[in-house]
C-alpha cells in the first residue's frame, strides 16, 4: 500500500463529528477525523513500514500523523528522526499521544526524553515527561534508576506551578504514573504529589482544568490498581 492510497482510505473513515472534536482539541487543516480505532484495520493489512511512515507523517495530516504512530518502527528511528517528529507536532495530541507513544517503544527512549524535559520548550517538555509515563506504565520497575525518577519527582514539585500548560498536564501524569506504577517510589510520589496540590492548566477556549494527582493516585489505590502495568504501549 502506497501513501496515496492510505490516504485515501483514511479520508474514507473521516466523520465531520470527529474532527469537531479534534479541531476543538487543536488540531487543525489538513485532517479528516478518522477514530483511532476505525485505523486498525489498515494497520493489519500494512504491519509495519518506514518508509511509508515517515511520508504519512511528512503530509502534515493530524490523522495520517496518528497512523503513522501505529505503524512505525520505533527500533528504526534515530534520535535525529524522533526529533523530526517533534518539531513537526503542532499540539498535544501529537507530542502526547502520538511521538511520546513511539519514543516510549525505543531503546534510546530515555535519553532523548531528557533532553527534551531539559529544552525548555512547551510541547517537548510535554512529550519528554509523557514519554516517561508510557515507559513507567509497561516497563519493569528495574529498568529505571531509582535515585533519577526521585529527582524528577523533586524537579516537578519544584516548577510545576510555574510550568507551560501542557507541561503541567505531562508533569501531573508523571507524579500519578510514578505514584501507581513505579513501586520502589509510591510513598515518595504519593506525599510530592500532596505537597503539589491542585494544579491550575489554563486552555484556548475552554475554562481551565484543575489537575490533582494526590487524589487520583488514591482513587487507583482504593481500587487495588497499585504496580499496575500496561502489556502494550501502541494500541
Amino acid at each position: 500500500m502506497d501513501c496515496t492510497t492510505v490516504m485515501q482510505e483514511l479520508e474514507a473513515l473521516g466523520k465531520e463529528r470527529t474532527k469537531k472534536m479534534y479541531i476543538s482539541n487543536g488540531a487543525h487543516e489538513p485532517l479528516f477525523g478518522v477514530a483511532t480505532g476505525a485505523m486498525k484495520p489498515i494497520a493489519k493489512k500494512i504491519k509495519i513500514n518506514q518508509p511509508l511512515v515517515e511520508e504519512l507523517y511528512a503530509t502534515g495530516n493530524y490523522d495520517a500523523m496518528y497512523f503513522a504512530g501505529i505503524i512505525a518502527n520505533p527500533n528504526a528511528m534515530t534520535e535525529s528522526d524522533f526529533d523530526r517528529w517533534i518539531d513537526d507536532a503542532y499540539f498535544y495530541m501529537l507530542s502526547d499521544y502520538v511521538v511520546a507513544v513511539t519514543l516510549a517503544e525505543a531503546p534510546i527512549a530515555q535519553e532523548v526524553a531528557d533532553k527534551w524535559i531539559a529544552s525548555g520548550e512547551e510541547l517537548r517538555m510535554s512529550a519528554g515527561w509523557s514519554c516517561y509515563c508510557w515507559l513507567l506504565g509497561n516497563r519493569s520497575d528495574a529498568e529505571f534508576s531509582e535515585s533519577k525518577i526521585a529527582n524528577m519527582l523533586e524537579m516537578v514539585k519544584n516548577t510545576i506551578h510555574d510550568a507551560p500548560e501542557r507541561t503541567k498536564s505531562a508533569m501531573n501524569n508523571f507524579l500519578y504514573t510514578v505514584g501507581i506504577s513505579y513501586l520502589p517510589l509510591h510513598e515518595k510520589a504519593l506525599e510530592t504529589a500532596k505537597e503539589v496540590g491542585p494544579v491550575e492548566m489554563k486552555r484556548d477556549k475552554k475554562k481551565s482544568a484543575v489537575l490533582n494527582a494526590a487524589e487520583n493516585i488514591q482513587k487507583e489505590l482504593d481500587r487495588g490498581k497499585l504496580g499496575f502495568k500496561r502489556k502494550y504501549v501502541r494500541c
